[in-house]
């Protein structure tokens, strides 16, 4: 499955509670996402919550895009990415 890298820019912060409302909304977005094939990885928030760096699978950038819109999420941009990392060269 294709991975992508999504930035997005929250201009007041994204603001998730660290309650039991916070994780039934990152649940919604879970299931939204189910519908166009499309699999949140995790995401990386600033320190000042106004930009997010989220990582997914999918099947195409349509996908990924569509996702967003029905979750009302803001989409910067859609990057095609693949993993590297110091763990991946063996001899």
């Amino acid at each position: 499955m294709p991975r992508f890298m999504v930035e997005r820019t929250f201009p007041d912060g994204l603001h998730i509670p660290m309650t039991g409302d916070g994780a039934t909304a990152c649940l919604a977005v879970v299931g939204k996402n189910a519908n166009n094939g499309v699999t949140w990885v995790h995401s990386y928030v600033t320190n000042d919550k106004t930009k997010t760096y989220c990582i997914y699978d999918g099947p195409n950038e349509k996908a990924i895009r569509e996702a967003a819109e029905q979750n009302g999420l803001p989409v910067d941009s859609v990057i095609p990415v693949s993993v590297l990392d110091p763990y991946f060269y063996h001899e």
